[in-house]
């Protein structure tokens, strides 16, 4: 049985909205190949295709939500945060090799139980529906005021 990551999320959050992705890898470390990335998708599809896929395999499958920025410069402030994001991890793992290893708490902290759950069987949505799904998100981002 495989694992499923993915954002608990406030069920008014405006990023429910947002196209998804799902990223396909090995569960361990011993099995080494490329992700899978496929998508994007509505929440709906992608959480049951994902499921339906590493419910019987050991594999586990990422969900979240795709951020469509439309300039570089929207792209260059995520490339910054994703650094500065980087240092503060780097500082921490410093800062265990000094004062003692915290990585499980603030994993504990950071993606609690409830993200990450084995995988239950499910029937993935079928493909005329998925299809739909890709003609409202191609909508939505190209035409984001309606």
């Amino acid at each position: 049985m495989g694992a499923l990551v993915t954002l608990e999320l406030p069920d008014d959050s405006p990023i429910l909205a947002l196209p998804w992705i799902i990223t396909f890898g090995p569960l361990d470390d011993a099995e080494e190949w490329e992700p899978v990335v496929c998508g994007p998708y509505e929440r709906p599809h992608a959480l049951a295709l994902a499921e339906s896929v590493v419910a019987d395999e050991e594999l586990m499958a990422v969900v979240e939500p795709l951020l469509p920025r439309v300039s570089a410069d929207e792209i260059r402030a995520e490339i910054v945060a994703a650094r500065i994001a980087a240092e503060d991890e780097a500082v921490q793992s410093d800062d265990a090799a000094i004062y003692g290893d915290y990585e499980d708490l603030a994993d504990e902290e950071l993606f609690p139980e409830a993200t990450r759950r084995p995988a239950e069987p499910q029937s993935p949505p079928d493909p005329a529906t998925v299809r739909a799904g890709f003609a409202r998100i191609a909508a939505m981002l190209t035409n984001p005021d309606s």
